[in-house]
């Protein structure tokens, strides 16, 4: 199945590789990245400073947000966490706009720092708030407000902004693959690349996790070093994102529960890299989804990424109801 996905993602990000708002034969295509003269030098651009990074981009958001909202599903134990329904992608969103309306920021690492403390106090709120709440779904409940305030903040900021930055908000707000240049992908992967290796750290604590409190204690497993593992690494995993693609929904949300639906387990050496893989397939799915329009726009990633995430979450639900 392993073999298949991977085999999945590769074909799809060919595609993005092959297609776009701009047609460019296939040939040519093929011509540019064996290094050779394109027939239009502008396609060579649109190759190698458009397309790649934006299919890398997508590999790895999709990669990113997937795990991130397995990790935290797995630590609430309730398959309704994400960062998206938590409110850390709300808290990162603020920052950033706060960071974009204020100091007029463009993407880049002052971004990411915004972006991780404003992901990193919603998750302390929500941990604090643990040790009080019992029921899951009151905490979900928390998420939820805590989402709408920072989405009232940010309507009061945008308020007195000015009329490019509300723009410059707005459009990042739709989130987007092509914000992410060759300059500034090695920094960008990076970050992710190593988020990603820490969750690694983390599958044999979270299998113990899920047995329950005592029995992840009885295995050895620190409680606190949990906790704080899944804080950092979904922290930085939806900083990093949000900063550069603005706030991606409902892949960390629903990627998950479709990889326990393939693979029918709740073992975090199987659930994380085909969270990662799929969540890297659903992006660049959504990615040459966005450019079909052959006028040289693009459609916004998050409407993309809805369609697709309603849909699971409500089989979902609807499945644990009957």
């Amino acid at each position: 199945m392993f073999i298949i996905l991977i085999l999945l993602v590769l074909g799809a990000a060919a595609l993005t590789i092959l297609s776009g708002s701009v047609a460019i034969p296939a040939f040519d295509v093929l011509s540019i990245l064996a290094g050779d003269e394109a027939t239009n030098p502008a396609w060579t651009y649109i190759i190698w400073q458009m397309r790649i990074p934006a299919t890398l981009t997508a590999m790895l958001t999709g990669a990113a947000l997937s795990v991130a909202g397995l990790l935290l599903q797995s630590y609430f134990r309730n398959p309704l966490a994400g960062p998206s329904i938590l409110g850390i992608t709300s808290g990162s969103h603020l920052a950033v706009a706060i960071t974009i309306l204020l100091l007029g920021t463009p993407p880049g690492f002052g971004l990411v720092i915004a972006a991780f403390f404003g992901a990193l106090l919603i998750l302390l709120i929500l941990l604090g708030l643990g040790g009080i709440v019992r029921q899951p779904v009151t905490l979900l409940i928390v998420g939820i407000l805590l989402s709408y305030l920072s989405n009232a903040i940010l309507t009061l900021l945008s308020y007195s902004a000015s009329a490019d930055g509300i723009q410059a908000l707005m459009l990042w707000g739709m989130g987007s693959f092509n914000q992410v240049g060759m300059a500034q992908m090695p920094l960008f992967a990076s970050l992710i690349l190593a988020s990603l290796t820490a969750s690694c750290w983390l599958i044999k604590p979270l299998n113990g996790w899920m047995l329950g409190d005592l029995y992840a204690r009885n295995l050895g497993v620190s409680i606190p070093g949990v906790r704080w593992g899944v804080l950092m690494v979904t922290g930085l995993l939806c900083a990093v994102t949000t900063a550069w693609c603005g706030p991606i929904a409902f892949i960390g949300l629903s990627i998950p529960h479709v990889a326990r639906m393939m693979f029918r387990t709740d073992n975090h050496r199987i659930l994380l890299p085909a969270s990662l893989l799929l969540g890297s397939l659903c992006a660049l799915i959504c990615l040459w989804l966005s450019s079909m329009p052959s006028n040289g726009r693009t459609l916004p990633i998050n409407a993309l990424t809805q369609l697709f995430g309603i849909p699971v979450i409500l089989y979902v639900l609807l499945r644990r109801k009957s």
